[in-house]
């Protein structure tokens, strides 16, 4: 990796990072493109996140990512919005034009592409969604976009929950249920259950946003985490016989989008795929 006075340089902004395998995957690909840029961490939560993204409009970048907790906070700090990005309320992708920022999501369509890729027909299940943050924001509006049934949302955070299921109801279909934190009892009616709350991964490895006994043999259990790979959250539900799906091909498939919006060039999938899974067997073998 050479830094001269032509790179372009990507920044991830969120709290905590250390689990994350994104500048790996993102300078991978870039060497294998030949791009002249680089990815890199920056921990961060609210308390400066204005100041840092306005140093950014200044200085050679030509975006940069956003992941818990700044989301959805960020986009106060944006100039413009990209349509869906503004239906979702959140945000995890800025493309820098000039000074001028522009607000993305590719979380979305990274968790739509890795759960077709599973097989999962999205109008043709209902979904119970944990957390309702930047990135139960995104996924649960993607399934509303692409006519899910219905989508059942809870979080630790009420108003949290209650937001998002406005939101999805009054921009996309009115789908979405609101559930009070700790209420199980819609579990059972549900095809496909989501965990989108980070319970389960940094400095809550070991704990699930539900108890084990509500979990049926036939649902889909997804985790947005990818690191751990399995979550506890999908350890009781593999241990139940269900199909599990963590979040390293959405990370995979956000990630590709998110090169292609930074560089108008097609990002190299196979390549950024290799590395994840590398990785991964790296942590696997710790």
């Amino acid at each position: 990796m050479n830094v001269d006075i032509n790179t372009k340089f990507i920044t991830l902004l969120g709290d905590p990072l250390a689990q994350s395998f994104a500048a790996r995957m993102q300078n991978k690909a870039y060497e294998a493109a030949g791009m002249n840029m680089v990815y890199f961490y920056t921990v961060t939560g609210n308390e400066h996140l204005g100041e840092i993204v306005n140093a950014l409009r200044y200085m050679p970048f030509a975006g940069f990512a956003v992941t818990k907790p700044n989301k959805i906070k960020v986009l106060e700090y944006l100039d413009e919005l990209d349509p869906l990005c503004q239906k979702m309320g959140s945000c995890n992708t800025v493309v820098k034009e000039g000074t001028k920022l522009i607000g993305h999501n590719t979380d979305g369509v990274g968790f739509y592409t890795a759960i077709m890729e599973a097989g999962v027909k999205v109008d043709q299940n209902v979904f119970f969604c944990f957390g309702g943050g930047g990135a139960g924001r995104a996924m649960c509006s993607i399934l509303a976009y692409h006519g899910a049934r219905k989508i059942y949302i809870t979080d630790l955070f009420e108003d949290c929950a209650r937001s998002l299921v406005d939101d999805i109801n009054k921009n996309f279909s009115t789908i979405a249920e609101f559930v009070p934190h700790g209420d199980f009892s819609k579990l059972a009616a549900c095809d496909i259950i989501l965990n989108a709350s980070g319970v389960g991964m940094g400095h809550s490895i070991g704990e699930t946003p539900m108890p084990k006994e509500y979990i049926n043999k036939g649902q889909i259990f997804f985790d947005a985490c990818y690191n751990p790979d399995k979550t506890q959250f999908l350890l009781n539900a593999e241990e139940a016989g269900c199909q599990i799906m963590n979040g390293l091909m959405m990370s995979l498939y956000q990630g590709t989008a998110q090169i292609e919006l930074w560089t108008g060039k097609k990002a190299p999938v196979d390549v950024m795929r290799n590395e994840l899974l590398t990785i991964l067997a790296e942590q696997n073998q710790k």
